[in-house]
């Protein structure tokens, strides 16, 4: 064997090694890129599933703030004037018929 195919050889043995290694680092990059790809597509349906669920919670909160205002707008008329008549007349409806009343004072 000469010197020209000698080096011919090792020549061609470190293309192949040059190509293995080439293929290995586009493997893993391919292979974080999905990894990141999944990560992101995951993230966006969770930050969806967040909004909707934020959304519910507005709504809701919403309706409960309406009917905390209506109770204390409520609850301030019995403090005004003639307030405690207005409370006479609703504790009426609570009485059943043929019941007797009892006023404590």
């Amino acid at each position: 064997m000469d010197a020209a195919t000698l080096a011919s050889m090792l020549q061609l043995q470190e293309e192949r090694r040059e190509l293995v290694y080439s293929s290995l680092g586009l493997v893993m990059k391919l292979g974080l890129f999905s990894l990141g790809a999944v990560s992101l597509i995951k993230l966006s349906i969770a930050y969806h599933h967040r909004l909707d669920r934020f959304g519910e919670l507005t709504a809701v909160m919403n309706v409960e703030a309406s009917r905390l205002n209506n109770i204390q707008r409520r609850f301030d008329r019995f403090f005004t004037i003639g307030g405690r008549k207005r409370l006479m007349d609703e504790q009426d409806q609570w009485i059943e018929p043929n019941r007797l009343r009892i006023i404590w004072r």
